[in-house]
């Protein structure tokens, strides 16, 4: 799973405390006269049994929850309080985002995906509806697994933090979307690249081709394109397609000068008698024309 250092961070969340009025707890007597009423039947049970209590003061114990006693799970169950007592009021809206914050904080990813979702769904002009969209993609990046499992969650991810970048383009937490995307795509092409790594090992070079191919095309900002233009440059010229291998050396040698990868692409054109020569027409070099580099 990729690391969340700046996870606490980001989460920090402001509130306006000002100008909040206390709610009071209004009951309601009921009577009659006579005995026997089922009202008095029913409420012998404690299940059926309710006291009502004010929406301020369960957020407010949430709040403690979350900041006192470090407990979010106990909070999060404060906040959910205020929405089923108080569904309509303007304490609701402020605790269904905060019990997603701390389903968050408790590590309880699906919880928070379900709440925030709600969140942006009831509340979608509000000035919290990005921090909600943001706890959601955050909930599906901090589960992306390693790059020897399937990366499903990891394209939940990719997509929800590109929602927050699309729906929210000024706000902070598109900076902090943005580079969690990175992240993301760095994991998926570290897949790629241990894919063709096997298909190399097993000699089936058309495969391992394919694999890097797809690292330099669509993942040409992260860490590993300079690995695949090197290994692009060995599938080739171990298939006798000379000229997209001097490319792939070229391209690399252009763009990544004291990479050690150039080093090795390079020895390896230079064993077969050639030299880097890049065809401005190969897809590698467009792929890396597209995106301002070469």
């Amino acid at each position: 799973m990729l690391q969340n250092s700046a996870r606490s961070s980001a989460m920090m969340l402001r509130f306006r405390h000002g100008g909040l009025v206390a709610m009071l707890a209004i009951s309601t007597a009921l009577g009659g006269c006579g005995t026997g009423s089922l009202l008095d039947k029913f409420s012998t049970s404690k299940e059926d049994a309710f006291a009502e209590e004010p929406a301020d003061k369960l957020y407010n114990e949430g709040l403690y929850l979350m900041n006192q006693s470090k407990d979010p799970k106990a909070a999060s169950k404060k906040f959910e309080e205020v929405d089923r007592q108080h569904p309509y009021s303007d304490w609701a809206r402020k605790s269904l985002l905060m019990s997603a914050y701390a389903f968050y904080q408790a590590g309880d990813y699906d919880s928070t995906i379900g709440s925030a979702t709600r969140y942006v769904t009831l509340h979608p002009g509000s000035a919290d509806a990005a921090y909600a969209q943001y706890l959601i993609a955050a909930s599906h990046y901090d589960q992306i697994p390693d790059i020897s499992r399937d990366q499903g969650r990891t394209e939940k991810a990719m997509n929800a933090l590109e929602e927050v970048i699309r729906k929210y383009p000024t706000s902070e937490y598109a900076t902090s979307a943005k580079k969690k995307l990175e992240g993301a795509r760095d994991q998926l092409a570290g897949k790629e690249m241990s894919v063709g790594r096997y298909y190399m090992e097993k000699r089936d070079y058309t495969a391992a081709i394919n694999r890097y191919k797809t690292v330099v095309t669509q993942y040409q900002t992260t860490r590993h394109v300079e690995e695949a233009l090197a290994r692009l440059t060995e599938a080739y010229m171990a298939i006798g397609i000379v000229g997209e291998a001097q490319t792939a050396a070229a391209v690399l040698g252009h763009n990544f000068p004291d990479s050690r990868w150039y080093k090795d692409a390079y020895n390896l054109v230079k064993s077969g008698g050639l030299e880097p020569s890049e065809n401005k027409g190969s897809y590698i070099s467009r792929a890396f024309k597209r995106i301002g580099l070469g």
